[in-house]
């Protein structure tokens, strides 16, 4: 079994974890479905606590049966949304005052909400100062302390990025998964990474990607699955690729003021990985569009290899027909490889009028206790240690080897995603130029224009939406 050792040195990111939109609300009947609900039938607390996750939602309504045994006086419903509702009701709810006390939280939201005062800093109140941030994998807590020493989630999750694959699609490649260990990468001619993502594409006339003759405008299968041009901070598609040139996103791992989009590093990055189209490597925009979804190109043999992030374990491994693999990183010119080490977390409404009975609620679910529950249903990282050993026993019981993932993390070749103020207008701006550079309609090298625009954004303190 491989353990996760607390040992890192650079963080990372989150990003959509998007899913189909779904509500399944669970816990005692009869409570009152608003932030701030009064007692309950039996005279204690009702809170209402809110995630998107559904493949998690099982594991969380564990943990909130276990609360409630612990604490009698304090009842918990807990309501689940797919990804874009989950965030339209829960400004809608920040708006009517009738949210949830406790919510599931994104390191590209809370910035925003924090400035405009909507969420209860954590050290503030009893149960939630008393946690140690060294309970959590190193950095996971800092992520969620703001420059003014606020601290505005408990985490409850990490994850990183390595490459699914159908072991059976290898073969017939005439490939083993020891061939996908130790590939080296660069934005020159790829490495030994391109020559497999090569050798994995099959036109229509059954000639693969290395050989003569090969027809890169009529693909049958590419080697390499899309996922989008990856938006402002592309967790899943390029940011790994990038950062192994040695590239950051800003000047500081957490909070900083200057992003680096004038860096060629960059430019050299995105355009290896957008020229994948032209060679017939990876799908065009035009079929892809803006909903990609690259599990289902590796269900369908659409697609071979799919870089992917830890929280999508449990999609992949639902496949049917699918001998899966996991498979690290390649290496790139820094001399390993670097992923996107992202966190959820754990943060209170300002609104609700239960802030302790929140805070005891939030720091059970941040704890061991309920995280070793969450390890033990194999769909997440746990942030707490001892869930994260949980996690690597239950996915191994399902037949997975995650030690690509969690090496990462064992090796500290990882980074943070761009914790800044104003990511929301960053990221508008950002957006529709990353879709323009996969289209093929824009030069890479032109996201040096933006970056004065973008610091401004970030000195201004405008979050946006």
């Amino acid at each position: 079994m491989t353990t996760m050792h607390r040992t890192t040195t650079s963080r990372r990111r989150t990003t959509g974890r998007r899913l189909a939109a779904t509500t399944v609300l669970a816990g005692a009947a009869g409570l009152v479905a608003a932030c701030g609900a009064g007692p309950g039938s039996g005279g204690g607390v009702a809170l209402d606590y809110w995630l998107w996750d559904a493949n998690q939602l099982p594991a969380y309504q564990a943990c909130v049966e276990a609360f409630e045994a612990e604490n009698p006086d304090i009842q918990v419903r807990v309501s689940q949304y797919g990804w874009d509702d989950y965030w339209q009701k829960l400004t809608a709810g920040f708006v009517a005052g009738a949210g949830p006390d406790v919510f599931t939280d994104h390191l590209t939201r809370y910035p925003e909400y924090a400035a405009r005062g909507l969420l209860l800093d954590l050290d503030g109140l009893e149960a939630t100062a008393a946690v140690d941030p060294d309970d959590y994998q190193p950095g996971l807590a800092d992520l969620w302390v703001t420059p003014d020493g606020a601290r505005y989630g408990l985490p409850k999750d990490f994850d990183t990025i390595a490459l699914f694959y159908d072991v059976n699609a290898l073969a017939e490649a005439g490939m083993t998964p020891e061939d996908l260990e130790g590939l080296t990468w660069n934005p020159e001619d790829g490495g030994t990474f391109e020559e497999v993502i090569a050798h994995l594409s099959v036109d229509a006339n059954g000639v693969r990607g290395d050989e003569e003759g090969f027809d890169p405008d009529n693909v049958v299968t590419y080697g390499l699955a899309s996922n989008g041009s990856g938006g402002a901070e592309g967790q899943t598609q390029w940011s790994w690729l990038a950062a192994s040139t040695g590239w950051t996103f800003t000047d500081q791992p957490v909070w900083g003021t200057h992003y680096n989009l004038d860096d060629p590093n960059l430019h050299a990055s995105l355009a290896w990985y957008f020229g994948l189209v032209d060679k017939g490597f990876l799908a065009p925009y035009e079929e892809v569009g803006s909903s990609p979804n690259p599990t289902q190109a590796l269900g369908s043999g659409r697609a071979v290899l799919s870089s992917n992030g830890s929280w999508m374990i449990r999609s992949y491994t639902s496949l049917e027909g699918i001998d899966l693999g996991v498979a690290p990183l390649p290496a790139g010119p820094v001399g390993h490889p670097m992923s996107m080490y992202n966190g959820l977390a754990d943060s209170i409404s300002a609104q609700t009028e239960h802030p302790e009975e929140a805070a005891r609620l939030v720091a059970f679910l941040g704890s061991a206790d309920c995280q070793v529950i969450v390890g033990e249903h194999g769909v997440v990282f746990p942030a707490v240690p001892a869930g994260t050993d949980a996690a690597v026993e239950a996915f191994a019981e399902q037949g997975v080897d995650v030690q690509p993932f969690t090496d990462l993390v064992d090796d500290g070749y990882t980074f943070f995603f761009p914790v800044t103020d104003g990511y929301g207008a960053i990221s508008a701006l950002l957006t529709p130029v990353m879709d323009e550079i996969y289209i093929g309609s824009r030069d890479p090298a032109t996201l040096a224009d933006l970056n004065e625009q973008v610091d401004e954004i970030v000195a201004s303190g405008s979050t946006g939406g």
